[in-house]
């Protein structure tokens, strides 16, 4: 059970706890990737639960999960699975969020996010050479499934990019990215600049500064997106929720943990009325910052 913040969500059911749970390998190969020794696994005997969709699904619920997320590694890698699972959380009124690199074909893409209510998508840079030579991909079909689920879908989408040193923080970069997000998927998409770390095949290279992390999300906010966020680092102005219009606080956060609570029943600034995109309830979670494990028992798998 993870606070939804750190999927991360800002505008998805804020300060709730989620069931977060994954299985092992990726369909990319990220020089950088922060979860190698899940994505790069092939202990399966070592890693597994069993663990059945009902039982996934009773145990968010048991639990007063609000939703269950698909992570670690991606969901595409256990796609029938993630479609299996969301289907029994909807029985009980659980929702579903992929956590995911967009790295998919239109038509099983059509049949996951179809069982998903939210997503954060991981949008790894904004060049072609990036994605062929750091993930062994390609930048395209990524683009392609953020306009499937902004445009076609009613999947509430948010954006995280992890900032490289001197490989996809350039100021250039940054720009062309956020300008096209702005245009192609409209202001109201909210995008998360994470802090890299030094991790798999990548261990030569620097952490991210906060000041890159910082330059992000100004740029980005002046290339006219609304809800800009830093992440992996200790940056309170930077992680709370801002109303566009006016600039009052409405969510104020303190790493993972709320501080502040101003959105009005209907989700508008109580300043000034304008509307806070996102998937808000009456009254926020109090999950906090906590992290518990929850382990299935054979009777239940």
């Amino acid at each position: 059970m993870d606070p939804i913040e750190k999927k991360p969500l800002a505008h998805f059911l804020p300060g709730t706890p989620v069931l977060s749970f994954g299985t092992a390998g990726c369909n990319l190969a990220c020089r950088f990737c922060q979860n190698w020794d899940i994505s790069k696994s092939r202990e399966m005997d070592t890693l597994a639960d069993a663990a059945s969709p009902r039982a996934i699904a009773d145990a968010a619920h048991r639990l007063g999960c609000r939703s269950v997320a698909y992570t670690y590694n991606d969901p595409v890698i256990f796609h029938e699975y993630a479609v299996d699972v969301a289907l029994a959380c909807r029985e009980v009124g659980v929702r579903s969020v992929a956590v995911t690199a967009g790295y998919v074909l239109p038509e099983p893409r059509n049949e996951l996010f179809a069982v998903m209510d939210a997503a954060n998508v991981d949008l790894k840079a904004f060049t072609e050479t990036f994605y062929r030579e750091m993930c062994a991909g390609h930048l395209e079909p990524v683009l392609d499934t953020l306009r499937y689920l902004v445009q076609e879908t009613g999947v509430w989408t948010e954006i995280t990019t992890l900032l490289i040193p001197g490989a996809n923080d350039s100021d250039a970069e940054l720009d062309t990215m956020t300008r096209w997000i702005a245009e192609e998927l409209g202001p109201d998409v909210p995008v998360h600049f994470s802090a890299f770390h030094p991790e798999w095949r990548m261990r030569d290279v620097p952490s991210t500064p906060p000041a890159t992390l910082q330059r992000a999300r100004h740029l980005a906010m002046s290339n006219g997106l609304r809800y800009v966020y830093t992440g992996n680092v200790y940056d309170p102005p930077g992680q709370s929720t801002w109303c566009h219009a006016c600039g009052e606080k409405l969510i104020g956060r303190d790493g993972y943990t709320l501080e502040t609570w101003k959105l009005t029943a209907d989700a508008t600034c109580p300043k000034c009325g304008t509307a806070c995109a996102g998937v808000f309830e009456v009254r926020p979670g109090t999950w906090g910052a906590r992290r518990m494990p929850v382990r299935l028992s054979a009777r239940e798998a």
